[in-house]
């Protein structure tokens, strides 16, 4: 953001601190110490509606996989929608589709059967990735409002022809990062821009797993076969190779049909980022990694770790980016994601976001005086002491603060199914849409370019292409 933009939000900001006025609704936000910690509520209200059995939204789910499902059992959430129909290559899914959501369920193993359909009003595409644009544009071009999970594209030059696409359809188009709808992210965006942790510096990301399903060795059904899986529809505009169990049900291990632990969790991060700091994104990446332990016959690493730089932009300073992921993680695994700044820090979650506030050492310590005489130290520190650093001020804004989803909250993932139906029903515009998808979804593919390259890559944030 601009300079003047800068100093008048941490003005607003300091100002709130020391006079103790409300950051959220419910409680005041003050430190009377730096050594002060305190949890505070967030709030968030939605529009209480009834819906006749003739307005209900019809919902279609095509890839009725693990995130399909809880895709749909989100959606199905939200007042006024209603599942009617359900897509995918195995038959053992749509059984599972039955199971869940009545045997009136109309299923299908051809997605076209589903767009044909002219009463169903929206569809989950919850493919593997290297389906998502064609399904996508295809529901587009059949009327449908479109829910594509992340990443939005496989690969960088796919995104503009889905953007095209919608703006030519004028049908709604909502990018599934979940956690781009939650409090955490509508907190830390306002804390952000309040000045809370002063000029952005760094970030920092990690995902460490330690298990064979959190590496994406799901388990494949006993009774997969050709006749009950289509691979050769799977395959797609995929490499031809002969029927193969693992290939399908383990799709996320092969560059073929998914996008690596960049397309599957750095596109999130940089959904919650860049919608953080109303960002475009970064404009290079330098990775590195490797496949250090599951060697299964996957073709991506399983531990990567990716650097990022931001440039500077009218809404953030410039800063680098941290992403790592680590899929043999002795520790038992863990996660993070934390924004740092000139003046604190924020940890950010999708129910939580906790702001810290260190005290910035401003005078000269003992390692820095050793080298002088006695009578030359005390003069060191008379003169830093008639400067006045520390001020009142600056210590009353110190401390640590928890802000927390209150218990009963429904969750990242329904507010944003809440966010695509509100929009479908002309109340809002989606948080996360074709361009905002691409942006995420960019950022994260450099880092598979810069592996598979060796070198490091740049990128226009702007018109979103690669350089």
């Amino acid at each position: 953001m601009k300079n003047t933009d800068k100093g008048k939000n941490r003005r607003s900001f300091i100002k709130k601190l020391t006079m103790g006025s409300a950051l959220v609704t419910a409680a005041p936000y003050v430190f009377s110490s730096p050594s002060q910690k305190q949890r505070l509520w967030l709030e968030r209200s939605y529009e209480v509606e009834k819906f006749s059995a003739n307005d209900q939204i019809n919902l279609a789910l095509i890839g009725s996989g693990i995130q399909g499902i809880y895709d749909t059992t989100a959606a199905l959430k939200v007042a006024g929608v209603q599942l009617v129909a359900a897509c995918d290559l195995y038959t053992g899914r749509l059984d599972r589709a039955k199971e869940l959501w009545g045997a009136q369920l109309f299923v299908t193993r051809d997605y076209r059967k589903i767009l044909e359909r002219k009463d169903i009003d929206a569809v989950i595409v919850a493919t593997p990735d290297h389906w998502h644009k064609k399904i996508t544009i295809e529901a587009l071009k059949a009327g449908k409002a479109v829910y594509c999970e992340k990443p939005m594209v496989q690969h960088f030059d796919e995104g503009h022809e889905i953007i095209k696409v919608q703006k030519e359809t004028g049908k709604i188009c909502q990018i599934g990062s979940q956690g781009m709808s939650s409090l955490g992210n509508e907190k830390a965006k306002q804390l952000y821009e309040e000045g809370a942790i002063g000029e952005m510096v760094m970030l920092d990301m990690y995902n460490d797993r330690y298990s064979s399903e959190g590496a994406w060795q799901y388990p494949i059904p006993p009774d997969a076969h050709p006749d009950t899986v289509d691979f050769d529809t799977f395959l797609g505009n995929a490499p031809k190779v002969p029927y193969d169990a693992t290939r399908f049900f383990r799709w996320r291990n092969y560059r073929d049909y998914g996008t690596g632990v960049a397309g599957d969790l750095f596109v999130h991060a940089f959904s919650t980022l860049n919608f953080i700091l109303s960002s475009q994104g970064p404009n290079r990446a330098l990775s590195t990694g490797g496949l250090r332990y599951w060697k299964d016959g996957r073709d991506v690493p399983d531990v990567t770790l990716t650097f990022y730089d931001y440039p500077e932009s009218k809404t953030h300073a410039a800063f680098n980016a941290s992403f790592r992921v680590n899929f043999i993680a002795g520790s038992g695994g863990g996660g993070g994601f934390r924004l740092i700044g000139t003046e604190g820090e924020m940890q950010v979650s999708a129910n939580s976001v906790t702001l810290k506030r260190s005290k910035l050492g401003k005078t000269p310590g003992g390692y820095s005086l050793v080298a002088y005489t006695e009578e030359t130290q005390q003069k060191i520190r008379d003169g830093y002491a008639a400067k006045n650093l520390e001020s009142r001020e600056e210590i009353l804004k110190l401390g640590e603060t928890t802000f927390e989803a209150p218990r009963g909250y429904k969750g990242d993932h329904y507010d944003h199914f809440y966010n695509f139906f509100q929009g479908v029903r002309g109340k809002n515009t989606v948080v996360q849409d074709p361009t905002f998808g691409l942006r995420a979804a960019g950022a994260a593919l450099l880092a598979n370019e810069s592996y598979y390259q060796s070198k490091a890559v740049q990128w226009d944030p702007k018109a979103m292409k690669l350089i």
